[in-house]
């Protein structure tokens, strides 16, 4: 499928035509409408199986679905990284994460992790005339570690290159629970100061641990600290009563500032990162969502989330935008059903398959770590179709700088703007694959996992870690599911890869026991 994108060389020719035929003012309308609006959907703990787009599990997910049917669906699209915080790093600086190492699953405290001189999606597109926002989850740290929260909280998105934006402050099981816009805590009461700590409760507030009476939600493991809206969290929070948030409106909140944001009247191009919290753990549906997947809160929350999409991108159509904006959809890691809080998830997931055919899931090296759903559309210039091609979410930065004209470029991102726009083509041909800081490498269908120290199972969340004593070698094409550990059987294919990971990541991440290498 060859196809021709709205870059540089378009906009050349395209010029010279309009010079030939058009006066000053036609010339100055074709460069308002060169380059397309681009929007990032990005969930939050959707697993490869939750999507029924994707021919696994059991819930229905119609508006994800008509993205997929409608644009180019990758079965071989990563997250970077099996968690969030490092996820969400990649994504925006289109580098792989385990080059930072403050990259891993940040507190509500920690300090803005993308650094103010680092290049970014935002500040890409910002170089190419796009007016840049972000809306929903963070937790990309605010701050510089030292934050008052009743005073402007900086640096933040507004320093890495959204020129608006609104945000939860970290992430929903952590405090701060309140809103901020372009650094602001909305709805904060000045005699009713916050206050925060992840080291120790302040004097006289409840906790989930010592007041289990007080809550609506119980905790599992790790969730008992401050409870807000009946639901114990990760940290300590004291004041700011009128600036926290309700759980349960939270979806509705974040679709209505999407909402807003893609209706402004505006000359230039838009980049909206539109970041929603579901399903990650507290799954706190809308009444209207309650009961209606059958598989407790946390299907319930998907479908709302689905519900959401719909409603957003009804509202691109009605203000005549869809056709000229490009939605790239995908998820910062893949499922996790218990997550600290007892809601049901386990037991009712039924016939339900979260992680699709893969093994493993979020924290993990297996395959459900970063295999996650990825998505690109754009009705009428990305032509539908499905590919295996190898793509990851840190390739986003670079195939849109090339979609936009942009010359820049990150040195782990690919430029797969081709891809985007249509399923023919190649994809990667090797990927470093990345949880709870440990590293595996993928090459063509082949997937290798060092050795590892630590459990092969997380007891608390339920969920195969990747760790082993020995190598661990698997061919995707014949082995989706990992079950058979070709290491022994494949002693040259395992030093090929193992050299080629040792070239990437060095000597001193990777614990070759012993093997002769070159």
């Amino acid at each position: 499928m060859n196809l021709k994108l709205p870059g540089q060389l378009t906009y050349i020719f395209g010029m010279l035509l309009l010079l030939a035929s058009c006066g000053p003012k036609e010339i100055k309308e074709e460069e308002k409408t060169e380059n397309p609006n681009i929007v990032i959907i990005y969930m939050d703990d959707l697993g490869y199986g939750d999507m029924s787009a994707y021919d696994a599990g059991t819930l229905e997910t119609p508006n994800m679905d008509k993205l997929a049917e409608g644009g180019v669906k990758f079965t071989a699209g990563y997250a970077s990284s099996a968690t969030c915080s490092p996820s969400r790093y990649a994504l925006l600086t289109g580098t792989y994460p385990w080059r930072n190492k403050d990259a891993k699953i940040l507190p509500g405290t920690a300090p803005l992790l993308i650094g103010t001189d680092e290049m970014t999606i935002p500040k890409m597109l910002k170089s190419q005339g796009y007016a840049t926002a972000v809306v929903g989850k963070w937790h990309l740290g605010l701050g510089d570690g030292t934050v008052n929260w009743n005073e402007k909280v900086s640096p933040g998105p507004n320093e890495v290159g959204f020129d608006y934006s609104y945000i939860m402050a970290a992430t929903q099981d952590r405090v701060p629970t309140v809103y901020l816009e372009d650094g602001m805590v909305q709805g904060l009461d000045p005699n009713d100061p916050i206050e925060v700590s992840y080291d120790k409760n302040f004097e006289g507030e409840p906790t989930g641990k010592d007041n289990p009476e007080m809550l609506k939600m119980k905790w599992h493991h790790g969730h008992n600290n401050s409870i807000v809206n009946g639901i114990p969290r990760i940290g300590f929070m004291k004041g700011g009563k009128k600036a926290q948030w309700v759980d349960e409106d939270m979806a509705d909140h974040f679709l209505e500032k999407a909402k807003a944001y893609v209706k402004k009247d505006r000359d230039e191009p838009f980049f909206l990162y539109y970041a929603l919290q579901q399903p990650h753990v507290p799954r706190t549906p809308h009444p209207r969502f309650e009961g209606k997947s059958g598989m407790g809160p946390r299907g319930d929350v998907i479908l709302e989330a689905d519900w959401c999409i719909g409603e957003f991108i009804k509202t691109l159509e009605e203000e005549g935008l869809l056709e000229n904006t490009l939605i790239i959809f995908s998820s910062d890691n893949g499922p996790v059903l218990n997550d600290g809080y007892y809601d049901d998830a386990e037991e009712l997931v039924g016939d339900h398959t979260p992680a699709g055919p893969l093994r493993g899931g979020k924290y993990s090296l297996f395959e459900a770590g970063t295999r996650v759903p990825f998505i690109s559309y754009w009705k009428g210039k990305a032509l539908p179709g499905t590919t295996d091609a190898m793509v990851s979410q840190i390739d986003i930065f670079n195939s849109l700088a090339a979609i936009s004209g942009s010359q820049e470029r990150t040195k782990d991102g690919k430029d797969f703007s081709q891809l985007f726009l249509g399923s023919d083509g190649e994809g990667r041909d090797a990927l470093v694959l990345e949880a709870t800081t440990r590293t595996a490498y993928r090459k063509g269908d082949w997937v290798l996992i060092p050795p590892y120290k630590g459990p092969a199972v997380n007891k608390f969340v339920n969920i195969e870690m990747g760790n082993d004593s020995d190598f661990q070698l698997y061919d995707l094409s014949t082995d989706l599911e990992q079950q058979n550990n070709l290491a022994e059987e494949n002693p040259e294919k395992l030093k090929e890869l193992l050299e080629e990971f040792i070239a990437i990541r060095g000597e001193d991440f990777v614990d070759t026991k012993g093997l002769e290498l070159k």
